[in-house]
């Protein structure tokens, strides 16, 4: 019998093992040619693994969350020639009743076996069915396909709109509308109280929880907080909006901290660096690559601004539009997810009063965002209305000390307060 051996493939240089995500087959099923049999996550980057021959599944090596060595053994696929050439081996010349047709050969088939027109009806029907009729596997991206598993939903039934039927994220709003319209009142909660879902952690979730615990476990973080007047700069920001030509993204807050972060960081290099504690090593970076946290439908993530000290305010905001599309949508390149020398991490308008952000690690410093918000401020004479926003900020304190991340964000501070210092150079 001839099996094909499907192994793990080298997802990128230097990654030795990867986190299985996802199975979409099982010992049994029938496959064709380039289906996409499963999903592996490394780095959190998701990367699909076809099937390069047709056949049935015989044998899957592990279970979605376990991870699998680089060319280690993971799908066994009993080939359709083989299935057909064994077929016919058990042939003891029946009579086939008179108005039995002959069987089709299948597809992938130039020739019939020899002993096909003879076969009994009984092999016929006991024969695997064709992959292309029994299969139809939804069409979705690894980031729908993750947020369809978190909410309980079964992708067959969703209807998908997007180009040869995949599957978006429009498409699982849609269902999920239709879907809470229909269910029943809940239960009564007394009915419910000893109820219990284990969830496994899995994909992209167990990568932000090692990386979590990471930062927190051999990082001592210091957080300082700084409240800081944007009066001058919101109105900038409005003005430069109202005339901003078509095609130009709308500018948020971040791309004029970004502009201020490139201007502080030249005076303040020991903050654009990273720290390998193992080697006791810090590395002062000279480019700027800008970490932006962003909230995804399959969780956190962080894709990278490169080369932030060689983009203008425009050309910054246009970025961050970009990389972070790129992230919930799933088409990420693995360049887009690392590399970054300090991190800003913003909820826009969800962003609270203060906050503690964990460090990126092996950086060595996030700048947290929080809302902007009205508040009465003494200006000698009388209070007066202006914009205020914090910015809740975390240094390593093995490398950074707080006297000096104090003076690093009170000069972000001067830039965000007078916003024309950000476009002077010098």
């Amino acid at each position: 019998m001839a099996e094909f051996v499907i192994t793990m493939p080298d997802v990128g240089e230097g990654v030795a093992e990867a986190e299985l995500v996802e199975w979409n087959v099982k010992p049994g099923d029938p496959v064709h040619e380039d289906m996409v049999l499963a999903a592996v996550m490394t780095d959190k980057a998701t990367v699909e693994i076809p099937s390069p021959v047709a056949g049935v599944v015989t044998w899957l090596a592990a279970e979605v969350g376990d991870t699998v060595a680089v060319k280690a053994p993971l799908v066994r696929i009993e080939t359709n020639a083989s299935a057909a050439a064994a077929a016919p081996a058990d042939v003891t010349e029946p009579e086939a009743p008179s108005d039995m047709t002959e069987p089709e050969a299948p597809s992938d088939m130039t020739e019939e076996p020899p002993a096909a027109e003879i076969q009994p009806a009984r092999e016929i029907q006991d024969a695997p069915p064709s992959p292309e009729v029994e299969h139809h596997k939804p069409l979705a991206s690894p980031a729908v396909r993750q947020r369809a598993d978190d909410l309980d939903i079964d992708l067959g039934q969703v209807r998908g709109t997007g180009p040869d039927g995949h599957i978006t994220h429009a498409d699982l709003d849609t269902f999920l509308t239709a879907r809470s319209q229909s269910e029943r009142p809940a239960a009564p909660i007394a009915s419910r109280d000893s109820a219990v879902e284990e969830v496994k952690v899995t994909g992209l979730r167990r990568k932000i929880a090692e990386k979590m615990t990471l930062s927190v476990s051999r990082i001592p973080h210091i957080t300082y907080v700084e409240e800081i007047d944007v009066t001058d700069l919101e109105d900038l920001r409005t003005t430069m909006n109202g005339n901003r030509r078509s095609g130009k993204p709308k500018l948020t807050i971040l791309p004029f901290l970004m502009r201020a972060l490139v201007k502080t960081v030249a005076d303040h290099p020991g903050m654009n660096a990273t720290f390998d504690d193992e080697k006791g090593v810090v590395s002062h970076y000279e480019a700027v690559h800008i970490g932006i946290a962003t909230q995804t439908p399959a969780g956190l993530m962080v894709p990278v601004v490169r080369h932030t000290e060689a983009l203008g305010l425009w050309e910054c905001a246009a970025e961050v539009v970009r990389v972070a599309e790129a992230a919930r949508t799933g088409a990420a390149q693995r360049d887009e997810l690392t590399g970054s020398t300090i991190t800003i991490s913003s909820l826009g308008p969800l962003g609270g009063i203060v906050s503690t952000p964990i460090i990126n690690h092996p950086e060595v410093a996030i700048i947290g965002v929080n809302k902007i918000v009205t508040r009465p401020v003494w200006d000698g004479s009388g209070f007066v209305p202006r914009k205020m926003m914090n910015l809740s900020s975390s240094f390593d304190h093995r490398v950074v000390d707080g006297w000096d991340a104090a003076v690093f964000i009170q000069a972000i501070k001067a830039l965000l307060e007078k916003p024309a210092l950000i476009f002077i150079d010098g």
